[in-house]
């Protein structure tokens, strides 16, 4: 079936609008906050219970922060990681907030069953 150019993008671009209609939702500042990662019971009862040690810590800070650095299609440079009580903390600005979205997946990705709290802002055109 041969659609037009014009039809093409009229298909297109509805496709990609209901899809950001429903990311938007997601990504708002305020439901973006605190997004938790899959936990298991049993690992955050002994974290929680023993402690997280500090070398664990600092390896969990580099793991996130090479994830962030190595994928392609974010850009790392206004976003800071620590790791304060066993929990992943992400600060600094994002330019979107698909770029938002990003950096909690990448996080949680890297972070494997530990908490991801989102303290990022969303500065337009990436400029404070």
């Amino acid at each position: 079936m041969y659609f037009s150019y014009t039809r093409r993008l009229l298909i297109i671009c509805t496709y990609l609008g209901s899809i950001a209609c429903g990311l938007n939702g997601l990504a708002s500042r305020a439901g973006a906050q605190d997004m938790l990662a899959p936990v298991d019971p049993r690992t955050t009862v002994a974290s929680a219970s023993h402690g997280a040690a500090p070398v664990a810590d600092e390896d969990l800070r580099r793991r996130v922060e090479a994830a962030l650095h190595s994928d392609p299609y974010f850009y790392d440079g206004h976003v800071t990681v620590s790791v304060e009580k066993g929990h992943v903390l992400l600060s600094g600005f994002v330019s979107s907030e698909w770029d938002l979205l990003d950096a909690i997946r990448i996080a949680r990705k890297a972070a494997g069953n530990r908490r991801v709290i989102d303290n990022l802002s969303i500065e337009l055109g990436g400029r404070r």
